[in-house]
């Protein structure tokens, strides 16, 4: 099945853009003009502070912090905080740029651009580009985490809506406390970390679902749209392959929305 439209109950619960780069020392004296062209669709602004904490991320929904002692002393990161009247948030470091959304439930489909993603991250990496000059991206990433229905939490259901990954031929998801899969692979030229866990989101069963294509040592910078939309692709291609019709029975169904609130 293609997923041409958007659908009324999407399972998508937040999208993620990120482009790391070289340590830019300069960045700085280049927030106040970067602001300016911001200001439109990101108008509220934010300087945060972030010190000495890191978090190595183990799988999903399972992060070891590391002690801030083991860390360099002293250590503070400005974040520039750009956020929009959706709450699409803007957030640029010395090294990094990164979109997160809860909003966005399509890329690029439909008439109206405040719903797309992609018009989004165009925008304000447009604009960033406009007034910091990047030498390379040393990564770019997309990223997608689906909270997908789990009507009744047993094998039978599981398969007949997913093609899940677990080992249900040994396990019974019924009886598991939890149950994580993550595997990065090769696309081409791309990668894709592909990474499946059962969770309660406000105490309701779900299939969590997180895809996070990137590229890495992207010299042709102006490329990072045309590379984020194959990222999509692969994302896309990678999701249709785990839903089954029944999921797209539920993303058509508005009641559904409301039984589970």
């Amino acid at each position: 099945m293609v997923i041409d439209k958007i659908y009324p109950n999407p399972t998508v619960k937040q999208v993620i853009f990120q482009i790391t780069y070289p340590n830019l020392f300069y960045l700085e004296n280049r927030i106040g003009a970067l602001q300016e062209k911001l200001m439109r669709e990101f108008p509220d602004t934010n300087l945060i502070f972030r010190r000495g904490l890191l978090f190595t991320d183990i799988g999903p929904n399972q992060k070891i912090e590391i002690p801030s002692e083991e860390l360099e002393k002293n250590t503070t990161k400005k974040i520039w905080q750009f956020k929009s009247k959706n709450n699409t948030i803007l957030s640029i470091t010395s090294n990094s740029l990164d979109i997160s959304s809860e909003f966005h439930k399509t890329y690029n489909l439909g008439e109206d651009n405040s719903k797309k993603f992609r018009y989004a991250l165009e925008y304000a990496v447009g604009a960033f580009l406009d007034v910091v000059k990047l030498p390379i991206i040393n990564r770019i990433g997309l990223r997608y985490i689906d909270h997908c229905p789990l009507i009744t939490k047993d094998n039978t259901t599981l398969k007949e809506w997913y093609n899940s990954t677990f080992p249900l031929d040994r396990f019974k998801i019924e009886d598991a406390t939890a149950m994580a899969f993550q595997t990065i692979v090769k696309k081409g030229e791309y990668n894709l970390r592909y990474a499946e866990s059962l969770g309660q989101i406000d105490g309701v069963d779900k299939l969590i679902l997180d895809f996070d294509g990137f590229a890495v040592n992207i010299e042709n910078v102006s490329e990072y749209l045309t590379i984020t939309d194959k990222l999509h692709e692969i994302i896309s291609d990678a999701y249709k392959s785990v839903i089954k019709s029944p999921v797209y029975e539920y993303m058509e169904n508005k009641q559904m929305i409301i039984q589970e609130e």
